[in-house]
């Protein structure tokens, strides 16, 4: 068993990247919901508690006994955690004379501090509060600075019990990895052995033991997730893995054809399905995203729950299923953060389908995910295609689909992947696609006056899919683009490039 740092997650945005920053130290993380902390720490070496969208001031804030962790493991809290811990301690917080969110710089460390070894003075920090520590529990001892706030870390004497306001999961956070590797590595002395071979040695053996001599169905997409899924069951079970591939009707142009033959050379139990006609007819006349989104989950289901019955000793359902999806459909773990959006592949499977489900990847977040691929010896090809959404173009028609409009859109979205690959920008990307938006605009083409459909090119970058920017591209690519869309998508005359950032928006539109 792995040595595991336990995250209590008050609800803070940045509660998964903590996670996501330790797993870049080689040091496995659980993050458990504050309310629903485990009554054993047995199994853990170090926590962390997490920030929070609420105050320490507030009537009803989020609350554990410290009792219960501090002085018996090393303990290290994050903006809201370091404001309870010194509340809890004697300390006081009071409300920021201004609301201090985005980058500072440290104008003062104890260079003779465990946990700030390393971190440079004038380190650039992220901060997201509005309270502030404005004085220190008797027992605290003050460790950094910044020109905003006195109190920037801290530490209790005599104790391995850290508070900083600062985020060091963020990015933002120059030396944030400096921070957590200190507490993990100097601190509670961690062995990093978390790495991607041992990932896949501990799952394949999970899943034999899980699975035993049941039959497994997977749903393959073709994309990263579902296939590395199914590399790492098809190692665990052989030929009793069946995967089966659905054309939704909505999926990219020629996809499920070229799928199935990129395929062939993987050894694997492959069956395609195609049920786009059944996909778009349950599809009529709905046009609110969330409801799209449930209908081609349920048919999704049906579709599966049909096929399994073709497969003798069918048990499972194997899902490509991974962190973010879990954390954007249901909060992370069950915690007091709000969903986002709905995912056809997360949350179970409805009583009538009488299938487990399995899903080998849900821990894990994108270039995890890759990193696991590799190691499997998973073609790069595969493994640097861009994520693909569950629900296909159906969240990338705005209203209500049509299969006109999913013709037009896969004309769109094909000579934009296209020109991506062709001007060597195709890997420089996390995740490109074309949106139809429902609007029409007046345009002219030779001589005559049009009255036809927008649609909006979209290319963000990312790690972990969690926060993305938008990625610019030479002028000339983007004119190229767009005249080869209109003058060759009918239906199409006019192009927009969606500028956003995730947030606050996020990288579908729907």
């Amino acid at each position: 068993m792995h040595q595991k740092v336990l995250i209590l997650d008050f609800g803070s945005q940045y509660t998964q990247l903590i996670a996501r920053r330790i797993r870049e130290l080689n040091i496995y993380s659980e993050i458990t919901p504050y309310n629903k902390a485990p009554k054993s720490l047995d199994a853990y070496k170090a926590v962390i508690l997490s920030g929070s969208p609420h105050s320490v001031r507030g009537e009803n804030p989020p609350k554990i006994e410290l009792l219960n962790y501090r002085q018996k493991l090393p303990l290290l809290g994050i903006c809201y955690g370091a404001q309870y811990l010194a509340s809890q301690a004697g300390g006081e917080v009071k409300p920021s004379k201004i609301r201090e969110y985005g980058r500072a710089n440290l104008t003062q460390i104890e260079i003779d501090s465990s946990l700030m070894n390393g971190v440079e003075l004038n380190s650039q920090v992220w901060m997201s509060h509005s309270d502030t520590i404005s004085a220190l529990p008797a027992t605290c001892k003050k460790i950094a600075s910044t020109a905003d706030v006195e109190n920037a870390a801290f530490v209790f004497e005599n104790e391995e019990t850290f508070g900083i306001q600062f985020h060091p999961e963020v990015y933002h956070s120059k030396d944030g990895i400096k921070v957590l590797e200190n507490f993990l590595v100097r601190i509670a002395h961690f062995d990093q052995d978390w790495t991607p071979n041992a990932f896949v040695e501990e799952t394949v053996e999970d899943l034999k033991a899980q699975i035993k001599d049941d039959s497994v169905i997977l749903g393959l997409s073709g994309g990263v997730d579902s296939t590395v899924a199914a590399v790492l069951l098809h190692k665990a079970i052989g030929d009793r893995l069946h995967c089966i591939f659905v054309n939704n009707g909505l999926l990219r142009k020629n996809e499920f054809e070229q799928v199935l033959e990129q395929y062939k050379g993987f050894g694997l139990n492959v069956k395609g399905v195609d049920a786009g006609e059944r996909f778009l007819s349950e599809l009529e006349g709905i046009s609110e995203p969330e409801q799209k989104r449930k209908t081609i989950g349920r048919v999704f289901v049906d579709v599966f729950d049909r096929e399994s019955k073709l497969v003798s000793d069918a048990k499972w359902l194997a899902q490509g299923t991974i962190y973010p999806d879990v954390i954007e459909s249901v909060s992370a773990t069950g915690g007091p953060s709000a969903t986002i959006k709905s995912h056809h592949n997360v949350g179970g499977l409805p009583d009538y389908m009488k299938l487990k489900v399995v899903e080998p990847l849900r821990k894990l977040f994108k270039d995890e995910v890759r990193r696991i691929g590799a190691t499997l010896s998973i073609s790069p090809s595969i493994l640097g295609r861009h994520p693909f959404p569950g629900p296909g173009l159906g969240i990338r028609i705005l209203g209500e689909i049509t299969s006109d409009k999913v013709r037009m859109l896969q004309e769109v979205d094909a000579i934009f992947i296209e020109g991506l690959k062709n001007w060597t920008l195709y890997d420089k990307v996390w995740q490109a696609g074309a949106v139809l938006l429902p609007v029409q605009s007046v345009g002219v083409m030779g001589d005559e006056r049009t009255y036809e459909n927008c649609v909006a090119l979209r290319a963000v970058e990312s790690t972990d899919g969690m926060t993305a920017d938008w990625v610019y591209f030479p002028h000339e690519f983007l004119q190229s683009i767009s005249n080869e869309i209109i003058n060759k998508v009918k239906g199409v005359n006019r192009v927009v490039y969606d500028i956003s950032s995730k947030p606050p928006a996020t990288i579908e539109w729907e």
